[in-house]
Order: C-alpha cells, then sequence, then structure tokens
C-alpha cells in the first residue's frame, strides 16, 4: 500500500474522532483530549521545548491509517527516559543531541501504544516517516519511549536500538478486596501496611473524587499541593492550572482524584487517571507532612480503587523502590532509538546490551523481595 505523511504542528489540526478512531479508547494518554489539553493549555509547545509534530498517515484516498504523538525536543526533560549521558556524549564528540524527536506522551511516564496503526504495515510505515522526518530536518535522533509489547516488535524489526528500564506496578490477581490482597502478603509485611494505613488514616478524611463528584475547588486545592511538593522537591512542575482545568471539562469519568482532609481543611491529594484495564497514578502533592500519607493516597488508595473498579493493574509512574515493600512489583518498561549518525549508533549497541542484561538482573533481584508469601 502506497502511503503519504503529513506533519501536524497541532493535534487540532485532525478532528478528535478520525485521531481517537486510530489510538483506540483503553488508554486516556493517547486521547485527542489529553493530548488537546497540553498543547492548548501551554504545557507541550514549541516555547516549553515539546513542538508537536505529530505523524499523520494517509493511504491512497485520503483516508487516515495511522498516527503517532511526536514532539521536536531541545532538552530531555519531562520524558523519564534518561538520556542525558548519551546527550553529553554526543556534544563531546562535536555533534549537536539537540533538537532531537520524541514520540512519547509528554511528562506521563506509562507504557501505551506509540505506533497508531492497524496493522505492521501502518506502523513499519511510520517509523519510516520518523526518520525521513529526523534526516531531512538534521536532528540527532528519534526515541519512542514506553511503548507497549506489539510496538516493541515492530521497532525490533525495523532495527531500532532497544533500551530497558523498569517501574512498579500493582498487579491484581482476581483480589475482590483490599484484605483480600491482604491475604497473600507474608504476616510481617501485612502487619506494616495495616500499621502505615492506620498512621496515615490517624485524624484524616479521605475520599475519592470522580466524574460529577469533581468541583473546581477540588482542582484549586490538587493544584496548589502539586505546585507546593514540586516546587520543593523538582524545581519546576511541567503542568499548569489551565491544563487541569481543560482535563476537569473534558475527562473527568477517566479521572479519580484522592484527597485528604485534617481538622476539615483538605491537605493532600493525588491524580489518577482510569483506563480500560489499568489505574494510572500520576501526580500528587501536600501542604504539610503526615506520617505514611503519600502511601496511603497514592499506592494504597490506588490499590484499593482498582479492585473495586475490576482493572488489571495500578502504575504508579516512574522509579521508587519503596514500592516493593507496598505490593508493586518490578515490571521492565521498553523504549526503541532510531539515531541517524552511524558512529554514535554503533557505539551504542554495546552499551544497550550491556544494559538490558543489567535491569534484567536488578529486576530478578528486585523480585525476590515482593512481601508476597513465598512457595
Amino acid at each position: 500500500m502506497n502511503y503519504a505523511a503529513r506533519i501536524l504542528t497541532r493535534i487540532s489540526e485532525v478532528s478528535e474522532a478520525d485521531w481517537d478512531a486510530l489510538a483506540g479508547s483503553h488508554n486516556p494518554f493517547l486521547s485527542w483530549r489529553f493530548l488537546n489539553a497540553l498543547e492548548e493549555s501551554g504545557c507541550a509547545v514549541e516555547e516549553t521545548g515539546w513542538a508537536p509534530r505529530h505523524i499523520w498517515l494517509q493511504d491512497e484516498h485520503d483516508n487516515p491509517v495511522g498516527a503517532a504523538p511526536l514532539y521536536a525536543k531541545t532538552h530531555s526533560q519531562g520524558e523519564y527516559v534518561f538520556d542525558h549521558g548519551w546527550a553529553n556524549a554526543f556534544e563531546r564528540a562535536g555533534g549537536n543531541y539537540y533538537p532531537k524527536l520524541q514520540c512519547a506522551v509528554p511528562f506521563t511516564p506509562v507504557g501505551g501504544p506509540r505506533l497508531l496503526a492497524t496493522d505492521d504495515e501502518g506502523k513499519t510505515a511510520i517509523i519510516s516517516a520518523m526518520a525521513q522526518a529526523t534526516q531531512e530536518w538534521g536532528y540527532s535522533s528519534t526515541h519512542l519511549t514506553f511503548i507497549e509489547p506489539d510496538d516493541k516488535a515492530v521497532c525490533e524489526a525495523a532495527d531500532l536500538l532497544m533500551r530497558q528500564d523498569r517501574q512498579f506496578h500493582f498487579m491484581n490477581r482476581n483480589y475482590e478486596s483490599f484484605t483480600h490482597f491482604l491475604d497473600s502478603v507474608a504476616s510481617r509485611k501485612r502487619k506494616n501496611i495495616r500499621k502505615e494505613r492506620a498512621n496515615a488514616q490517624d485524624g484524616v478524611v479521605i475520599k475519592r473524587l470522580t466524574g460529577e463528584a469533581l468541583k473546581p475547588e477540588h482542582w484549586d486545592t490538587f493544584y496548589t499541593c502539586y505546585m507546593d511538593t514540586g516546587l520543593r522537591k523538582w524545581g519546576r512542575p511541567y503542568l499548569n492550572r489551565g491544563f487541569f482545568a481543560r482535563i476537569h471539562e473534558t475527562m473527568k469519568d477517566d479521572i479519580l482524584l484522592v484527597m485528604a482532609w485534617q481538622d476539615e481543611k483538605p491537605f493532600a491529594a493525588a491524580l489518577n487517571f482510569i483506563g480500560r484495564d489499568a489505574l494510572y497514578g500520576r501526580n500528587w502533592g501536600a501542604l504539610g507532612h503526615k506520617p505514611f500519607l503519600h502511601f496511603e493516597l497514592c499506592y494504597y488508595q490506588a490499590i484499593d480503587a482498582a479492585i473495586e473498579l475490576g482493572l488489571s493493574r495500578v502504575e504508579a509512574g516512574a522509579q521508587g523502590e519503596h514500592k516493593l515493600a507496598r505490593g508493586y512489583e518490578p515490571i521492565a518498561t521498553h523504549s526503541a532509538h532510531y539515531v541517524a549518525h552511524p558512529g554514535f549508533r554503533a557505539a551504542l549497541v554495546d552499551y544497550l546490551t550491556e544494559e538490558r542484561e543489567a535491569v534484567d538482573r536488578n529486576i530478578e533481584i528486585l523480585g525476590r523481595y515482593t512481601p508476597f508469601k513465598k512457595g
């Protein structure tokens, strides 16, 4: 089949219905509504170093047959697959690592489809369009991050460089309740989880809000918490109040906001998105310190909600070996990389092989420390 690729500098250049027909409905972050909210709020735009360059693939009859969320990047912030070492090495050798292309959901370390086509032929055509754009624009590379297994296989077949990392996910093994989940946990760890939850909940009212129960004042509190914690820990939070206002308008049924009140005053909140088969923990913040409240709002409440909603897992974001003791298991994540410079590509091949082996060993070792009963 003959394909023609367009570059979209705004996702609003195509309709919500056409984009979502390709993206599917199981992952909220690939939806037109989420990506458009990032652009319309000014979070993922050229001025922030996330210039939209989405691939839009059409057949010979101008029917849309493929797409990919793609951005021209002038830095490596907000990606959660850290390539600063690559950038430093390439620039020490006299090259310009930036700009580069990033096929990802901005500020969202969540696995999902990246090559939005119904068959491998269309996916391969999208990869070819990315490679062509990289070459024609004189960019150093294209990076597809947090890819799903189907996309991984196509990327491997296209001879992209493969990278591996790990996250921690809670896997719902048909638990009927949080207590049922605790029954699968070893006695000492079970006592610790109960103790942490009791301490976190002492003197605190916790509510899970979604859909029409979500009000603008809840978002005001969440944003205050998010900014306060983000500025103290990371220096500059990526998302602004306008973004949260837009997702409230268009995605509130896909959102679960867990909030905590103390002395009748809201003071902490955790934001989750509801997928077809997973709950995705994204952002959190608190205006003060209460022991174990972060674990309660971000991890235990998410487990509770996933069991209640019949979801297969909780994906609680990047990093965090402390999640192990709280029922989250090490899971491999994958990315694929097209590197234009043949010498730089060759230098990465052996490094990536060793890195993948190290990550596999790390996952195997960490798996021994899950809190579940052995044998």
